[in-house]
């Protein structure tokens, strides 16, 4: 009998290095968005203090019920409405330098939450 979902598929982080992150077996350059079942590479966004909304649609279009920000090495605050419209969207999100993010995305992951992880990853 099964009692949890298997995640041995889902994308895990394995690592972090300032510039990229390694999902599973791949080296991922450049800003990043990772879903348990999804992987969006090249995510155009400047700066976390100029984080939009729009700029999280993909992340909000998987439906999670967290988005794990992770502001790169240092933990930077976007516009303190995003928060709001997030949760205006029954999403919550949790603002976290980028190595934290990757350590509590696999913590959600085998938790067996719906969280996606968005990933500022400049080099």
């Amino acid at each position: 009998m099964q009692l949890s979902r298997d995640t041995s598929s889902a994308n895990l982080i394995r690592a972090y290095e300032r510039g990229r992150i390694r999902v599973a077996d791949r080296w991922l350059a450049g800003h990043v968005i990772v879903a348990p079942d999804r992987l969006l590479e090249d995510w155009r966004v400047a700066t976390p203090a100029g984080l939009a909304l729009e700029h999280l649609e993909p992340a909000l279009a998987l439906q999670p019920e967290i988005v794990l920000l992770g502001t790169g090495a240092a933990l930077e605050w976007p516009d303190a409405d995003l928060m709001a419209l997030c949760a205006a969207r029954a999403v919550g999100l949790e603002i976290m330098t980028t190595p934290a993010a990757c350590r509590t995305f696999n913590v959600l992951v085998h938790e067996q939450r719906r969280v996606v992880a968005a990933l500022f990853n400049a080099g």
